[in-house]
């Protein structure tokens, strides 16, 4: 290696470490990188060709109480239960018509997101249960199934239903436990409200009960933040996901507002956060999700890899997963638009074509493959990749070297895995290692 060399990789690490929190990679391709299908391709010939063994069932409910200042998901405040029946109708038209080309193969795993599903009635979200086991034909022995909640959605009728259906998770985004920083988010949460959902929720307990919370807030200190894990902890969640503040476009709470309060504290809050949540036993998985050692449901589930394709989406914002296709609704965050596209969706004879995506290519693939194991704990094992693609990772992306030679990574018995150091920079290893086709289809995505 020669000095140019060597300054290169060090400049391209301080640069890293300055600015770790560029997004949050939670899918690639990202979806601000999808476009119009031209032309469109018939499901029937997509499901066709898919590979894997197993599938994962995904419905997606865009409907909340509130948007909340961070949040740029496609979903729209709508509490009308007139809207949710229209939509759960055209939900299940385009359930029957998977039936065509279903190929035969189970679903593994079976999730329930928004949004917020639980905001639907309960003759509503028990209707959701039917059209996943008589129409798509889930076997809930089998799959491992998540439902997302929110504390003033959480009532004895709702959580009835999820027991009926053997739901094994159970998500609930809290957040904060401080009234004044869900307020600084726009999110109209007392404390004493989620303490009630979460008092329910453990006298009726699941397998799995997953607690969100978010660091760096307007006016939040590390003492406050360690006060949330704190209440979070005495209730012994299975899971607890910590998530970064970001501001991303069209999100209601802008970077100002966080510059305005002081210091970005984020990185001091993951630390503090890590280390309690380590010391209370639970393990590490990746930079969000932290789990008790004995986590697991109590099923004989059928085999799901996380580097796997074959995600059904279902539902307005649902995306699905071939491997070399993803699709989707068209995407918003504007409430006009959103509201346009639920419309369009509701109002539509046939979702039997894809006209909205991203097609991978090989190298998409690989990229897509490395990203979705290097975030995680389990790390990127390097006979996997030569198995799936003939060629090696680290011959094939070179830039893989650098997190090496920085310490962001460790190579041990065939496994290329992150550091602690490489962990709590994950989101800005994520961004760096997405393609420059990727990147410039997501910088160019009009909003609309």
């Amino acid at each position: 290696m020669t000095s140019s060399d060597t300054s290169r990789i060090r400049s391209w690490a301080d640069h890293m470490r300055a600015d770790p929190y560029r997004s949050y990679l939670y899918a690639y391709p990202h979806k601000t990188a999808y476009r119009e299908l031209e032309p469109s391709r018939p499901l029937s010939e997509l499901w066709a060709q898919e590979t894997a063994e197993t599938y994962f069932l995904y419905m997606h409910i865009p409907f909340c109480g509130a948007r909340c200042g961070f949040c740029n998901l496609f979903t729209l405040p709508d509490k009308r239960t007139s809207s949710h029946e229209q939509y759960v109708d055209a939900l299940e038209r385009q359930a029957r018509e998977w039936d065509s080309f279903a190929g035969g193969k189970p679903f593994a795993r079976f999730a329930i997101g928004g949004g917020t599903p639980t905001l639907l009635e309960p003759q509503q979200l028990e209707r959701l249960f039917g059209i996943a086991e008589e129409v798509m034909g889930l076997d809930t022995r089998q799959a491992s199934i998540s439902v997302e909640t929110s504390p003033e959605t959480v009532t004895e009728a709702r959580l009835r239903i999820l027991h009926a259906h053997h739901v094994d998770r159970v998500s609930m985004g809290i957040q904060s436990f401080i009234e004044d920083e869900s307020a600084a988010i726009y999110r109209p949460q007392k404390p004493l409200e989620v303490e009630r959902a979460l008092t329910l929720l453990k006298s009726e307990p699941f397998p799995i009960l997953n607690l969100d919370l978010i660091y760096g807030l307007p006016g939040q200190t590390v003492a406050t933040w360690l006060y949330s894990v704190e209440r979070t902890l005495a209730y012994e969640p299975e899971e607890v996901f910590i998530y970064p503040l970001y501001t991303r476009e069209q999100t209601i709470v802008k970077p100002e507002d966080i510059r305005r309060v002081g210091a970005d504290l984020r990185m001091d809050c993951y630390l503090a956060a890590r280390d309690r949540l380590r010391e209370a036993g639970y393990i590490q998985h990746s930079m969000r999700r932290f789990a008790k050692p004995t986590v697991s449901s109590a099923k004989q589930l059928l085999p799901y890899g996380c580097q796997e394709d074959g995600m059904v989406g279902l539902g307005c914002g649902a995306r699905s997963y071939t491997r070399e296709l993803h699709y989707a609704s068209r995407y918003a965050v504007d409430r006009q638009a959103t509201a346009s596209i639920i419309a369009d969706y509701v109002a539509a004879e046939r979702h039997d074509r894809a006209d909205y995506g991203y097609q991978l290519n090989k190298a998409e693939q690989q990229r897509r493959f490395i990203l979705k194991a290097i975030l995680h704990t389990e790390g990127l094992e390097l006979s996997s990749y030569v198995e799936r693609f003939a060629s090696q990772a680290l011959e094939d992306y070179p830039d893989l070297h650098p997190l090496l030679e920085n310490g962001f990574a460790t190579k041990t018995e065939g496994i290329l895995r992150l550091t602690d150091e490489g962990l709590a920079y994950s989101d800005a290893i994520g961004d760096w290692f997405i393609s420059p086709e990727v990147k410039e289809r997501m910088e160019g995505y009009v909003f609309v």
